[in-house]
């Protein structure tokens, strides 16, 4: 009698979504963002693809929980998108300070920005993530030159390597509606032309 593997749950580990979390982490590390596929995630945690697509909708939304990142771009291109075109920086300037506002969700970012700046690899990762996965998805959908949105998440960079990183004061102390009424005016300026 051979013995036939049923369909359902693999047999041996019940924390399956945290095989296929270890799994993409060593796939995005060893192929970046871009050449990671899920298929290879998979391969890696030796699951099939579909129970990677049962956990996880998308690829960045692999990527996001694998980096442990409070955003996934499913959630922030709709923001962004939605509402009047003349409030668009003061919407990302706000989702930005709302995103990095509690440590549990400024932790996983400013760990991430550390190692970016620190480790090649790290870098390649981010840059790939956060320019195919989301600003050219916003630009291309704006109409605007990626120039101009890469020009504006950099701002937005810098106020969080100076806030939360460097610690600079008085911008680590000033509130979400200061920041807002100094930066909004400017980020606008990239998506108005």
């Amino acid at each position: 009698m051979t013995d036939k593997r049923r369909p359902g749950r693999r047999p041996g580990s019940a924390d399956t979504r945290g095989e296929i979390l270890a799994a993409a982490k060593k796939v995005f590390a060893e192929k970046g963002f871009d050449k990671a596929t899920v298929r290879g995630i998979a391969r890696e945690a030796k699951v099939d693809p579909a129970l990677v697509h049962h956990y996880f909708d998308t690829k960045e939304g692999i990527f996001a929980a694998a980096m442990r990142l409070p955003i996934t771009p499913e959630a922030v291109i709709p923001l962004l998108l939605e509402g009047p075109r003349e409030d668009l920086g003061e919407r990302l300037v706000r989702m930005i300070l709302q995103v990095t506002a509690t440590p549990e969700t400024r932790e996983p970012m400013v760990a991430m920005i550390r190692s970016a700046v620190t480790n090649e690899q790290a870098v390649a990762m981010f840059r790939e993530f956060i320019s195919n996965a989301l600003l050219h998805q916003v630009a291309d959908r704006l109409e605007v030159p990626h120039l101009r949105i890469e020009a504006a998440f950099a701002q937005m960079f810098g106020v969080i390597m100076g806030r939360y990183v460097l610690k600079l004061e008085p911008l680590a102390s000033a509130t979400h509606d200061e920041l807002v009424e100094v930066l909004a005016p400017t980020i606008q300026r990239y998506f108005s032309g």
